[in-house]
């Protein structure tokens, strides 16, 4: 059947199974013979089939006749449901006007109920009258604090019964039933405002309380207790948050120590009529002392007695006193302090505070550590200080002290005569120690403070004095300069001598050794023929350097040592700049060897002359001239690069522009030889080493000549 096509597939499926297992069971001769057996088994079994599939096509058939007759009867049902509903909605419409009046009549007799729940709670007021006049007299008396108290606790409780009945109805209470409650509890805030501020003077005279009465300071404590106690039993009690409390919660604790603080600070941090010049910072500065100690003492041994531990009062105290003085300093810090006033907060800031003149008292140890809170000032605003307390002494004491000793020294040295010797031969003058013991007494009371204001004080001492030194250079008109300025180096020393063990020496200004400009003619004539051919340039600056040595000799250690060293150093600066100058380019291997030899006599001659002056020859930079002279020696070009290299090794600080110097000074250096070293230079790039003198690094190479051409022309 084409509306079935399962079961058509079905029945081919069945026919060929069937015809597959007949041909295989009759396929013999000798099974034939039961065929009619067989066929008349499968047809009484195809009847029983189709009996069964029958009767349960008719079962199936009748259950679905039952199902429709009963959704006929529910549809009816249904109908008549829907009717009997649109009735009963037409009948409540037509109710409304009676619900309403029915709603009026609630709210009545919702209001009857809570007038008669103030009706009973009427010899509960009437007993309250006495609970509010007691409280009232305890207050006049000033004394009775907690009798005061507990009689208000009682009206508050009283209150809260009486407001807690009224919302205990299914509905919010009445204006009418919480105005009569509000009438009679009219004065009971005020009450409590009153014994409040009892308390917070109470608070406030702690410290003399716990002296002289302490009960009635224990009295206010407990009091504050009690409130703390209602205010967490309100706010995390069962009926947390059921209704509001009037005047919950009253947080006395944190008042208690906002009182605290603010007496803290207004006895000791705010008082306008304290004189702050001069003498009278130490003097403020010493009773802030004296006080915040003796009141700490009383806190700890009697305030601590008459609190809770969990009030932790000894370290709330602490903390109180150490920021309120903390901001009160910087609030005169700000101020334009002179350097005395600068001087005194500072030390007292730093060396006073945690001392165990004050809070490191053995009386406050263990308990009170300020060291948990941080500094007292920051140490931003501390740096800031000092700064300023420099500037204030260098421009109070040190630059006019120098300008009018100039001015003294300047006369003495256009005499005639040179300065006076002490016993030991050195220069000395008067005026000169003058300054430095103003600079050394200016160290000295810096390092009373901090390491750090010692050394911002000696750093502007060093460039006031070098300033000086620099002021004082005139030699056009002075006879005996050089004598005058020794004498300035020597009683340079004076700190130093004094205080070795804080300031490791003082080195005099460079700028001293610029008598050494002697040697600028004498440079200027080498590299050069006529320099080759004798040692007439090398006797001279012998001849200067043992002329300025004889002065320095007047000049106290270790200032004698370290000009001799500069001056060595200045030599062969000079000598090797003077080289790099490209004035001459040898001609031949003969006037190469001419020119290694005389850098070899010239540089064992200042050596020895610098070794019997007093410098060991491991301090001296000479040695360069040595290495310098090999390079120029060397016979066989194409060894420069070995040559190089080892030279890079002992002063990694010569750059390329220094070699190809030297290269054309040889003479006889090819371009493929100098790109061959310059090669090996990038490739071996050296670090300096630690604690390395600087050789070829302060010696500049001259700018390259450009070639001069004319335009269409050949360039000359």
């Amino acid at each position: 059947c084409p509306e079935w096509p399962e079961a058509e597939k079905a029945e081919k499926l069945a026919r060929g199974a069937a015809l597959k297992w007949a041909s295989g069971v009759f396929y013999r001769p000798d099974k034939l013979e039961g065929l009619g057996h067989y066929r008349s088994r499968e047809a009484q079994r195809n009847s029983s089939i189709q009996s069964r599939l029958k009767s349960t096509v008719q079962s199936h058939l009748e259950g679905v006749s039952t199902g429709l007759e009963q959704l006929r009867s529910a549809a009816g049902d249904v109908q008549s449901v829907r009717q009997d509903l649109c009735a009963v909605r037409w009948h409540l419409l037509g109710s409304a006007d009676g619900f309403q009046r029915l709603a009026l009549l609630r709210a009545v007799v919702m209001e009857h109920a809570q007038l008669a729940a103030v009706v009973r709670a009427l010899p509960q007021l009437s007993s309250g009258k006495g609970h509010r006049a007691r409280p009232q007299r305890a207050l006049v008396c000033g004394t009775q604090l907690l009798e005061a108290h507990a009689g208000l606790m009682a009206l508050e409780r009283l209150q809260e019964n009486i407001t807690s009945q009224l919302h205990g109805s299914s509905s919010l209470p009445s204006d009418q039933a919480l105005g009569v409650v509000e009438s009679f509890f009219a004065g009971l805030q005020e009450l409590s405002d009153a014994l409040a501020q009892q308390l917070w003077r109470i608070v406030g005279g702690g410290m003399r309380l716990v002296r002289e009465d302490p009960a009635l300071f224990v009295s206010a404590v407990r009091i504050i207790e009690r409130e703390e106690s209602v205010d967490d039993a309100l706010l995390l009690g069962p009926h947390a948050h059921r209704f509001p409390t009037p005047g919950r919660p009253k947080a006395w604790r944190q008042r208690f120590y906002q009182v605290m603080q603010e007496t803290i600070a207004a006895a000791h941090f705010k008082a306008a009529h304290v004189d702050m010049k001069g003498p009278g910072l130490g003097r403020h500065l010493a009773t802030l002392q004296s006080d915040i100690l003796m009141e700490l003492r009383v806190v700890k041994d009697l305030m601590v007695q008459c609190c809770p531990p969990h009030y932790d009062i000894l370290s709330i105290c602490t903390r109180m006193y150490h920021q309120g003085l903390s901001d009160y300093l910087q609030d005169i810090l700000s101020r334009d302090l002179d350097k005395q006033e600068i001087f005194t907060l500072l030390s007292w800031v730093l060396h006073v505070y945690q001392s165990p003149e004050m809070m490191g008292h053995p009386d406050l140890l263990p308990e009170v550590d300020v060291s948990i809170l941080g500094p007292l000032v920051s140490p931003e605003v501390v740096e800031q200080m000092e700064r300023k307390y420099v500037g204030k002494v260098k421009v109070s004491d040190v630059t006019e002290w120098m300008r009018r000793t100039l001015e003294v020294e300047f006369k003495e040295w256009f005499r005639e005569e040179e300065p006076e010797m002490d016993h030991l031969g050195f220069f000395q003058s008067a005026l000169p120690i003058i300054v430095m013991q103003m600079l050394d007494e200016n160290i000295r009371v810096a390092s009373l403070v901090t390491d750090s204001l010692q050394q911002k004080v000696y750093a502007m001492a060093m460039d006031e004095l070098e300033a000086f030194l620099i002021r004082s250079k005139d030699r056009s008109t002075p006879k005996h300069y050089i004598s005058y300025l020794l004498v300035l180096l020597n009683n340079n020393m004076i700190p130093v001598e004094r205080e070795q063990a804080d300031l490791d020496g003082l080195e005099p200004p460079r700028d001293t050794l610029w008598v050494l400009c002697m040697f600028q003619p004498l440079y200027a004539q080498l590299p050069s023929r006529k320099w080759l051919s004798g040692a007439q340039l090398v006797n001279s600056m012998c001849e200067v350097i043992d002329k300025y040595m004889r002065d320095f000799s007047h000049v106290r250690n270790p200032v004698f040592t370290f000009l001799l060293a500069e001056s060595e150093h200045l030599v062969m600066n000079h000598y090797v700049r003077a080289l790099m100058e490209k004035k001459m380019v040898c001609r031949s291997t003969e006037e190469r060897t001419q020119l290694s030899t005389r850098l070899l006599q010239d540089a064992s001659q200042l050596q020895e002359l610098f070794h019997n002056l007093g410098l060991a020859e491991s301090e001296q930079t000479l040695q360069v001239i040595f290495a310098l002279q090999e390079l120029i020696r060397l016979q066989d070009p194409a060894l420069l690069s070995l040559e190089v290299l080892g030279f890079m090794t002992k002063y990694p600080d010569i750059s390329d522009e220094h070699v190809s110097i030297l290269l054309d000074l040889r003479g006889d250096v090819s371009k493929e030889v100098r790109n061959v070293v310059l090669e090996m230079m990038a490739q071996n790039p050296q670090s300096l080493p630690e604690n390395y003198q600087p050789i070829f690094s302060n010696i500049l190479v001259p700018a390259p000549e450009l070639p001069f051409c004319l335009r269409k022309g050949k360039c000359a």
